[in-house]
């Protein structure tokens, strides 16, 4: 079926639309067991009164329902405050008749998104303190201070430091938002930090609704990393994990603006195109600055709505998605949002790995923790492949494994086949593991490689002058040093991040649009 920007057919006459209308009217109940939620886009709000675009929603439901209840119970969202449109539960009959309204623009299955995502800003060059003889960009934007920023996202968790209001000035009186309570959220959750938050459930199953919090709290994290990622206050001396490694000053872009929440994102990583219009549409009406949507569906599903923030003056900031690095992935490309790409910084966690030649080579971990890192040779195995029949016929109990990632891994995740290589070699009864990829710059990857036991990414070039010690050696052996942070000039970057999605676009191939680096 298709039935997005469906203009009415031209042998189609009154008498025919009458009797679509009659038939959908008189559609025996089992038809309506079927029903899906979709979305009507009706394009420009005709009225400033959010009631009367309510009204209005519910006069062209009725009209295919027969019904004003049964209109008002299939209505999931009404958009009325930055666009016109509803979200409700249909059947594909009551879809395609609602299509062919002249009024109705768009007319589109409910589609799910998916979540995207200290020393950060400060080789952005946007450092707290700028530079000792001038000022710089961060102050002369006064550190963003009142920007009330709208984050749609999986919700915050609001007792991190992060979103701590010491010293913060009122709420700004332009602010038209509200603190919805919920589920281990009341009131109080909100301060002058989080100025507002509300969440939406239309489109989440019940089974997933009883897994996570019914209100703005954020049970995944993504949404809190993305808050405090923009607008973070000040954390001192924070590392990765209190282990010591990339210790720091945590904070946000624009560490005193405000934050306006909307949760969009459950448990089950799902985001329903249809909550994510009502939050922008809500986000419009409260006086966000700023829309954050770390988030995307598959290429060439773009939300066109955003438009209309736009068109008030709101700046909206996308991710453009973890696709890569096959091309063509790039998500969130439509000309008038911001989309951002991921890249390295000057900051790395090289690895010392040290052959019993004595031959000395780095690799990337998070490998700090004493008690998974000894200072002892271990018996070294070339196992190529870390799939179960490899690793049991290579007798590497007690042993470190070189391995290398499989070809799909290109192709796929290389996080995904790192943690894979880990479990088969913790199964197989192994000790430690070096993993060849095509790069160590991955930091999904590397961060997967954590205090379970000595494991480090290294590139093809330093896997072959492993093995290559390997095949020469009758009793190879090999030791893994504990993991260093480095920062500066040495660290080659900035790079484009391995897991960043690439172009070009496949819904405006014409359009080279550039990727800010997160």
């Amino acid at each position: 079926m298709h039935i997005q920007d469906t203009p009415l057919e031209s042998g189609m006459d009154m008498r025919t639309f009458s009797c679509a209308l009659l038939l959908a009217t008189l559609m025996p109940l089992s038809a309506k067991a079927s029903s899906k939620l979709y979305i009507v886009y009706l394009g420009e709000k005709e009225h400033d009164d959010p009631s009367m675009i309510t009204a209005s929603h519910h006069d062209m439901l009725t009209s295919v329902f027969g019904s004003k209840d049964e209109a008002k119970k299939s209505m999931v969202y009404s958009y009325k405050h930055g666009f016109s449109g509803f979200a409700a539960t249909l059947t594909e009959t009551q879809a395609e008749i609602l299509a062919e309204f002249p009024e109705v623009v768009r007319v589109k299955l409910n589609t799910y998104h998916k979540p995207h995502t200290t020393q950060s800003w400060d080789f952005l060059g946007l450092d707290y303190d700028g530079p000792q003889q001038q000022e710089g960009l961060l102050q002369r934007a006064k550190y963003g201070e009142n920007i009330i920023i709208g984050v749609i996202d999986s919700g915050i968790w609001p007792e991190s430091r992060s979103f701590d209001d010491t010293g913060y000035s009122p709420v700004p009186a332009r602010w038209r938002g509200v603190c919805q309570i919920g589920h281990a959220w009341n009131a109080t959750s909100c301060n002058r930090k989080i100025i507002g938050a509300r969440w939406y459930s239309g489109g989440i199953s019940a089974d997933v609704l009883k897994m996570d919090y019914n209100s703005p709290r954020d049970l995944t994290g993504h949404g809190t990393h993305v808050a405090s990622t923009i607008a973070g206050s000040q954390v001192w001396n924070v590392s990765h994990r209190g282990g010591g490694l990339g210790v720091g000053i945590a904070r946000g872009g624009a560490p005193r603006s405000r934050l306006a929440i909307y949760k969009v994102c459950w448990i089950d990583g799902s985001c329903p195109e249809a909550a994510i219009l009502a939050a922008i549409d809500d986000a419009i009406k409260d006086g966000v600055d700023v829309l954050s949507l770390s988030l995307g569906g598959s290429p060439g599903e773009e939300i066109f709505q955003t438009l209309h923030a736009v068109l008030q003056g709101i700046s909206v900031v996308f991710a453009g998605g973890n696709g890569g690095p096959v091309p063509q992935m790039v998500l969130n490309v439509v000309p008038w949002v911001m989309t951002v790409a991921a890249s390295t910084i000057d900051r790395s966690f090289p690895t010392q790995v040290t052959l019993g030649n004595n031959e000395k080579l780095v690799g990337q971990s998070l490998h700090y923790n004493a008690s998974v890192i000894s200072n002892d040779f271990k018996a070294l195995v070339h196992a190529r492949s870390c799939d179960m029949e490899t690793l049991a016929s290579s007798n590497v109990t007690g042993k470190i494994v070189l391995c290398y990632a499989p070809e799909e891994a290109f192709l796929t995740s290389p996080r995904v086949a790192l943690r894979n290589a880990i479990n088969r070699t913790l199964e197989a009864g192994a000790k430690g593991l070096i993993f060849a990829q095509y790069s160590v710059n991955n930091v999904n990857s590397v961060a997967t490689c954590h205090n379970i036991m000595p494991c480090v990414l290294v590139d093809f070039e330093v896997a072959h002058r492993i093995a290559s010690y390997w095949d020469m050696t009758g009793s190879p052996v090999v030791k893994v040093s504990p993991t260093m942070s480095a920062v500066g000039n040495e660290v080659l970057s900035p790079r484009v991040a391995s897991f960043s999605s690439r172009g070009p676009s496949l819904a405006f191939s014409a359009i080279l649009k550039v990727c800010i680096s997160s």
